[in-house]
């Protein structure tokens, strides 16, 4: 069965729930590892969840970036699944793991609600449970989820078909540039995304439309491990 590690940090509130996500979803407990550890079990998905790290100081994921841990995942990075959600997507770019920046929501307010996205690229494993274009339900909870990139940088995302998720039916709630909502890096092993895919897993939920991008991560690496 594949092994997932969840990353925590002085100041994370989704943990929690991303490890009864995993845990409901694989069967399995994830293991966890702490923001000062400088190895990290092997793994075959690793997970930084939302939350508030090092209470959002500086700037969001700014200092969790450079934990010691971080050079743990950097160095993952070169195979193993990275997932990064809400705060974890800000930790992905500030290590420079992920291209482009999450600055301050459009408005400067706080949103917290429920979105649509669209998905932009279902050939990955984060993905594969999804079809090119389908529309979903996620929600949104942050308040520097406004994604930009240079114009060389975005247009290489494009041309690479590294965006997974774009906000659709108007509900980019942050301004993100091309109403980005996910992207993946080169390699297509990291993904960050600002939506909480962990809060609709289960009829509890109101819905289920987020259990598929970890089934399909868990399926594939099954798969690959036969």
């Amino acid at each position: 069965m594949p092994r997932t590690t969840i990353v925590q940090f002085p100041g994370s509130n989704r943990d929690r729930d991303m490890i009864a996500a995993i845990a409901k979803i694989s069967g399995i407990s994830p293991t966890l590892a702490w923001h000062t550890d400088t190895s990290l079990p092997d793994s075959d998905l690793i997970i930084i969840p939302g939350g508030f790290s090092h209470g959002d100081y500086l700037r969001s994921g700014a200092i969790a970036a450079r934990a010691p841990v971080m050079k743990a995942i950097a160095a993952a990075a070169g195979g193993v699944r990275i997932l990064g959600v809400c705060n974890g997507f800000q930790t992905l770019t500030e290590a420079g793991l992920l291209p482009g920046a999450l600055m301050r929501n459009a408005r400067l307010t706080f949103v917290c609600k429920e979105v649509k996205l669209q998905v932009a690229n279902a050939t990955n494993a984060f993905t594969a449970g999804y079809r090119d274009g389908e529309v979903i339900r996620c929600p949104v909870a942050h308040h520097d989820g406004n994604y930009f990139a240079d114009q060389k940088t975005l247009k290489s995302i494009e041309d690479n078909n590294q965006v997974a998720f774009r906000y659709a039916e108007g509900t980019n709630p942050n301004g993100s540039i091309n109403d980005i909502a996910g992207i993946f890096n080169e390699q297509g092993n990291v993904l960050g995304m600002m939506p909480h895919p962990e809060n609709l897993i289960e009829p509890a939920h109101g819905g289920q439309d987020g259990r598929r991008l970890f089934e399909g991560a868990l399926n594939m690496l099954e798969t690959e491990s036969a």
